[in-house]
Order: structure tokens, then sequence, then C-alpha cells
């Protein structure tokens, strides 16, 4: 990341705990064959799912922006033993890689997939959620907001990825980029909600956590 000293970085990535060999294995296969490999959780962002997770120790999760299913997998880690995550992505080109790996995983009975618009199939589930991860389409962080909000259990966590846009919401003011102003307007609405209390991360790209009061 540009806006960020790499040697911060691989200092923080040699001092964290090392990923599972399956999610080394789907990490390299993702960067081969995707688009957009970018998108993709790094080892440090995907710990730190794995972490939130297994503290949570949640029954359901929503996860809207599924990509190849790293972040899936490093949410799963921490379900109850019954537990399930919802996990929407609006790519079905990338189906063929999720299950490859969710079958390897041992998580393939807690993962329930789902393809198409997450604001139309969001309504549809007619679950709440302990743990809710966002890390889809950015113009819409506001929209997702105003609807996982209502399906969001009391005490129950919401992660937010890319809140730092690789350093650009740092001036939205004097840019013309539309994604980068709504990010930036996500992150005030985020940060004034009553219904919420929040923490900015300077991890990767920017993560905020946020416990629904």
């Amino acid at each position: 990341m540009d806006f960020f000293n790499i040697l911060t970085s691989d200092y923080i990535e040699s001092h964290s705990s090392n990923e599972r060999d399956l999610l080394a294995d789907l990490r390299r296969e993702t960067e081969i064959k995707c688009l957009n490999p970018i998108m993709l959780s790094g080892k440090v962002q995907g710990i730190f799912l794995s972490l939130i997770s297994k503290i949570i120790n949640p029954k359901n999760v929503l996860e809207i922006g599924t990509y190849s299913g790293y972040s899936t997998l490093c949410i799963a880690e921490g379900l109850t033993t019954n537990g399930i995550i919802h996990t929407i992505d609006k790519n079905e080109e990338l189906l063929e890689i999720q299950n490859k790996y969710f079958e390897k995983s041992g998580y393939r009975n807690q993962i329930r997939q789902y393809t198409g618009n997450a604001l139309e199939i969001i309504p549809r589930i007619k679950v709440n959620f302990d743990m809710i991860f966002l890390d889809a389409d950015k113009e819409n962080y506001s929209n997702y907001l105003d609807i996982v909000k209502t399906k969001l259990n009391m005490g129950g966590v919401l992660l937010t990825d890319n809140v730092l846009w690789h350093g650009k919401v740092l001036k939205s003011s004097e840019t013309n980029d539309e994604t980068t102003k709504l990010i930036d307007k996500f992150n005030k609405k985020l940060a004034l909600d009553s219904n919420f209390k929040t923490a900015m991360l300077p991890l990767r790209d920017g993560i905020s956590i946020s416990i629904k009061l």
C-alpha cells in the first residue's frame, strides 16, 4: 500500500501467526486466476477476522462480498458447532474456486452461498446475525448500513473493509472520484451513528470494527 510504510507492513506480517496451508493455497490460486486479487483479504487481515470470530463465537454470520472465499474461511474458524456463515457475492464466475476450497475446509456444511444483488438478498435471509463483515461494492456501503443495522443482534459486531480506500479518503474533499466521496460519507455516517460504537484501524486498506449498542 502506497500510504503505509512497507517496512512496517512487512514487520507486522512477519510477527503475526502463519496462515493455514489451505488458505495459502487459496491465496496463491486467487492471485493467479482471479481479476483484481488485491480484493483478497491478506494474511494479517485474515488472521484478524479469525481472531474476532473466535472471540465472538458467533452462531450466525453475514458476509457481504465473498470474492474467492478467503475471508469466509477465516471467519468460519470461530463459528459455534452449529453456526452458519451466510455469504453473498454478485459474481457467479467465482463459485468454482469458492466451492473448491469450501469443500476442502471442513466447513462446507456451515457455509450458505448466495449469488446476486446483496441489497435484495439480505432482507430475504430470515435470521439475525452476531457478526457481519461488509466488503462489497463500496458505492453502496451506506445503503448496506441501513439494512444490516436491523439485522445485527444487540452486542453484535460489524466489520467494514476498505474504509481508508488506498488513502484516498484523506483528501476526499479534493477529489472528483465518486467512490472515494461515498466511502468518506459512509465513514462519517458510521462514526456518528448512535446505534454503534466504532473504531477505525489502519489494518491493510483500513477496517472499522463496530459494536451494536
